[in-house]
């Protein structure tokens, strides 16, 4: 009596995989620069049109060195709603990121910070939006999920390392710890397989993309919110 093999479950449809195995499919991702963090993620690189949660263990803890590979290959413009630090035009220059190529909003209310996230989200107008939350809500952050899904930009949500045991409807959630020489990540969600232990990676050396030091910058008002303010990272 012959057994028939299960069929593989790409052989079934693209977007299907074991949950012993990363997803595959027909993601979009962009090389995220580190291939042994690529070789960790579904499809090899930071997904488009999702939502990415980086948790760092403090601000400037390396996260945005990890992030500087992918956003220096972008060619729309990246979006920084209110960030912990004022851009260094210096810093994006030497990872590859043309300061004319940055858009720093800032909006006091939370409110106002998730609104103009979602609306640029919607518009799929840019290549990279990095919203910075304290505190946020599961239903504020399925609202900018949908709104990511809808996008083709890269979104990526950073939030405290305490937040890591709370649940999120993020596709993708990394912890950035620092490490001699670099940081030290773990994914703590990602679709497909559980990724057990934790992953070193080497980053460039160079200057921090973010800098307490803040330099001029050009405001420009939007009429839709009159709390929120856009500036060009000099």
């Amino acid at each position: 009596m012959n057994t028939a093999r299960a069929p593989l479950p790409e052989s079934i449809h693209p977007s299907l995989w074991r949950a012993s195995q990363l997803a595959r499919g027909r993601l979009s991702t962009v090389e995220t620069g580190y291939p042994a963090l690529s070789r960790e993620l579904p499809s090899g690189g930071w997904p488009l049109g999702a939502l990415t949660e980086v948790l760092p263990q403090a601000s400037g803890s390396g996260e945005m060195r990890l992030l500087a590979p992918a956003l220096a290959s972008l060619k729309e413009p990246i979006v920084l709603v209110e960030p912990p630090c004022e851009p260094c035009g210096q810093g994006l220059a030497y990872s590859g990121i043309p300061a004319g190529q940055v858009l720093l909003l800032r909006a006091k209310r939370s409110s106002d910070q998730l609104w103009a996230t979602e609306q640029i989200l919607k518009a799929s107008t840019c290549g990279a939006v990095l919203l910075w939350l304290t505190h946020a809500r599961a239903d504020a952050l399925r609202r900018l999920l949908l709104a990511a899904r809808s996008s083709t930009s890269l979104f990526f949500v950073f939030r405290p390392i305490r937040e890591a045991t709370d649940a999120s409807p993020a596709e993708l959630r990394i912890t950035v710890r620092t490490a001699e020489r670099g940081v030290s990540l773990d994914i703590v969600k990602r679709k497909g397989s559980k990724f057990e232990g934790e992953l070193t990676v080497n980053l460039q050396p160079g200057a921090a993309l973010m800098s307490l030091h803040g330099r001029q910058r050009r405001s420009v008002t939007p009429a839709k919110s009159p709390t929120t303010e856009v500036a060009f990272a000099n």
